[in-house]
């Protein structure tokens, strides 16, 4: 089965195919990709058989692969996912190394928000590594903040973590206790760029997720703008950003008044994460 699926996918212009077939195989058969790859081409009964071909035909589509396994792993955690939210990207566990590094000395008890949240993947991260933090995390879409919820408890990072459903720090009211780290991994592809993303993205993950605006920006600009009120002297703002936007996205850090702004490669060597810390 492993090798009809890989030949329809490739006939359709599946890259990844044979990934493809063995993932979508494991998530029929309960096994891992390992175990399938061992067992051969075993007999398969007709409901397994059905379920594999419900899900070859969701992938002909170029629906992700992460979607039709429900889940996806980031930072050592299987994290749910479905289309209600991006799905978690390599890339981002470079925020969350960022925000690690930057809490350092600050993590016993320390506060922080997790702007445009998506599936919850940064903030829930940053829960189960400093047990310690309380977490607020916000998002736009009612549905995402429905799967980081359950991602939250299913993962056990529900102490101290409040997810709320609203436009950036909009759900927070106004300015009490301030946060010693705010993160946000936002929509920052340009809008005129979005058609010409690959069909697994452009055609199924939900756009409010992708879209930045004009140049891709837009997020970033209005983030800056709000965060200086809400984080304490010396704490930090990190973003992700897409390729090629490090260089002004450093210097509306600086106009925004950071200080110690650096820009963080991802594995693929982009610089991917823009931080800089509050004036004291």
């Amino acid at each position: 089965m492993v090798a009809w699926t890989t030949d329809d996918l490739k006939k359709r212009g599946v890259e990844s195919a044979r990934l493809d077939a063995d993932l979508i195989v494991a998530q029929v058969l309960r096994l891992d990709r390992v175990r399938v790859l061992l067992a051969g081409e075993r007999e398969l009964t007709d409901d397994e058989l059905t379920r594999i071909r419900a899900l070859v035909k969701r992938r002909r589509s170029f629906e992700p692969i992460a979607y039709l396994r429900g889940e996806r792993e980031f930072y050592g955690h299987r994290f749910l996912v479905d289309a209600r939210v991006l799905v978690p990207r390599p890339d981002t566990e470079t925020l969350v190394e960022v925000a690690l590094e930057r809490l350092r000395g600050r993590d016993l008890g320390g506060r922080v928000l997790d702007l445009c949240t998506g599936s919850g993947c940064v903030a829930v991260s940053l829960k189960l590594e400093r047990k310690t933090l309380t977490v607020d995390a916000v998002d736009l879409s009612e549905g995402a903040v429905a799967v980081a919820r359950d991602n939250a408890q299913r993962l056990g990072a529900v102490w101290n973590v409040r997810i709320a459903v609203g436009d950036l720090f909009a759900p927070l009211g106004r300015p009490r206790a301030l946060y010693d780290l705010v993160t946000a991994n936002p929509p920052y592809i340009a809008a005129s760029e979005i058609p010409t993303l690959p069909p697994d993205v452009r055609d199924h993950e939900p756009r409010l997720a992708l879209d930045g605006g004009d140049d891709g920006l837009e997020l970033v600009r209005r983030i800056l703008a709000e965060a200086p009120r809400w984080i304490r002297a010396g704490g930090t703002l990190a973003m992700e950003i897409g390729a090629g936007q490090a260089d002004e996205t450093r210097a509306l850090f600086e106009k925004a008044g950071f200080l110690d702004v650096r820009a963080a490669k991802d594995y693929g060597g982009i610089e991917r994460v823009v931080s800089g810390l509050t004036s004291s």
